[in-house]
């Protein structure tokens, strides 16, 4: 069957300015199917959430799946499933019904899930039962279920012992997930899917690519299993990887700080095999925005399967920040070569003296876009028991055009503290106590002087200074 199954996820999709990320990749192949004929049972949830288009959709995709499945037995030219391997069709709503038997018909297999209709509660347990029992036990052929289900379970039995007992069998389970509007539980399908769930799951939000996820899935269990394994990895410039552990198969080592290499000598070649690798990653840019992972992902063997993994994308939150001081200019010179000594004249600097520089920064709170904001830091000093003042520093902030109210943070706001203010005479080797004060506002309001509903009073700005 070759490479049936490959993923990509990240474990969560929102992080923060230098969050962290575990990548998971995820392979599965398979003996070919033309050498290791294969019983398939499609389990179709038509429950109530499937209403609409979601229903035609995953309509279209188990119809793509038999057609696939058809073709690479070599029975499409007689619309039948050859090479000895059949079909059977399991749908389930608040009970499950076998539609049709393990059978070879494309026409009855298409007709089977044209039928469906959606309707009522969601019974994974029966569904997993009646998949079951259409397998003859005395057949050597390999025995395939594919779920697909778009919610939580809301009728009858706990499903996972009757997943588990399947497994147990020698039954290789994947599971097929809508994230609709009922929910649903990722958990429950790592479950009841075969083993390593990464290359048994495949979780969509969008109803639209299911024909797509039904297609591939055919396509790739028609083929041999995968022999001399490369993945070559490069994560996006703006994340660094931060450690590797090692993968279940083959092996990986890291060749930079954005690109791994993953090995594996043979998958899936004598029966269905899955192999997981796992990394983390760091962003280290200082820039916001929603993000692909991988730059790009390269995948080759020997049988020249073609494999796509998905590209995920984490959304980076930042702080605004503005630097209303910059650094000062620097004064560039060079020194010979073989030179003892070098003299240089470094410019005139107004106003200095020995002493400490402060140099802070601020963070206003919940700002809200489209307003800028006045900001006064005052700095003080303690002398004596007396409160001294040492600098007033007043700044326009800018407006940001970001959608939300957000944390803007005020960098680099520098004050000088002389020693000729001081009364030590220890200099920087004394202890000098330092206060500080911020005060801020809106500069941009709505608000209009002189509300026609009040008595009429001239503003401030006006000529007009009387009643």
């Amino acid at each position: 069957m070759g490479v049936t199954f490959a993923n990509k996820t990240i474990n969560t999709d929102q992080i923060d300015c230098t969050g962290t990320l575990q990548v998971t990749l995820a392979l599965t192949a398979e003996p070919d199917i033309l050498t290791s004929p294969t019983d398939i049972v499609l389990v179709l949830d038509r429950s109530g959430s499937m209403t609409g288009q979601p229903l035609q959709s995953m309509k279209s995709g188990a119809k793509k799946f038999i057609e696939v499945i058809s073709q690479s037995t070599g029975g499409a030219t007689d619309g039948t499933i050859g090479s000895g391997s059949r079909i059977g069709i399991v749908s389930f709503a608040a009970s499950a019904t076998a539609n049709t038997q393990l059978i070879t018909s494309v026409a009855a297999l298409d007709a089977a899930v044209d039928s469906l209709t959606a309707g009522g509660s969601t019974n994974h347990a029966d569904a997993f039962t009646m998949a079951v029992q259409l397998f003859d036990t005395a057949s050597p052929n390999r025995k395939v279920i594919v779920l697909f289900t778009d919610g939580n379970t809301t009728a009858g039995p706990n499903p996972t012992p009757i997943a588990m007992a399947a497994k147990d069998d020698g039954i290789t389970i994947y599971c097929i997930g809508l994230d609709g509007s009922g929910g649903l539980d990722v958990t429950a399908l790592e479950t009841w899917a075969s083993t390593p769930p990464a290359s048994y799951v495949l979780i969509t939000p969008d109803d639209s690519e299911l024909e797509q996820f039904f297609a591939d899935l055919a396509a790739d269990i028609s083929k041999p299993g995968a022999t001399d394994i490369v993945i070559d990895e490069v994560i996006h410039p703006d994340f660094t990887i931060t450690s590797l552990l090692p993968p279940d198969q083959g092996s990986a080592h890291m060749i930079d700080a954005h690109t791994i290499q993953w090995t594996i000598p043979e998958l899936g070649v004598r029966a269905s095999e899955g192999a997981v690798l796992q990394f983390f990653i760091q962003h280290t840019a200082g820039t916001s925005g929603t993000k692909a992972v991988n730059q790009s992902i390269h995948y080759q063997d020997a049988q020249q399967n073609v494999v796509q993994f998905p590209d995920p994308v984490v959304t980076v939150t930042c702080d605004t920040t503005f630097a209303p001081e910059p650094c000062p200019t620097p004064i560039d010179f060079t020194i010979s070569s073989c030179s003892d000594a070098v003299v240089i004249d470094a410019g005139a600097l107004s106003l200095s003296s020995q002493g400490s520089i402060v140099q802070l920064s601020v963070t206003l709170r919940d700002v809200c876009p489209g307003k800028r904001v006045a900001l006064a830091v005052v700095l003080s000093e303690t002398v004596c028991g007396k409160q001294e003042p040492r600098g007033l520093k007043t700044f326009v902030v800018p407006a940001h055009q970001n959608p939300t109210c957000q944390d803007i943070t005020v960098q680099c706001i520098k004050f000088i503290l002389p020693d000729a203010l001081n009364d030590h005479t220890c200099g920087l080797c004394c202890p000098r106590n330092i206060q500080v004060q911020c005060f801020a506002h809106y500069i941009d309001t709505d608000f209009v002087c002189c509300d026609s509903t009040l008595p009429r009073i001239a503003c401030p700005c006006s000529k007009e200074n009387t009643l």
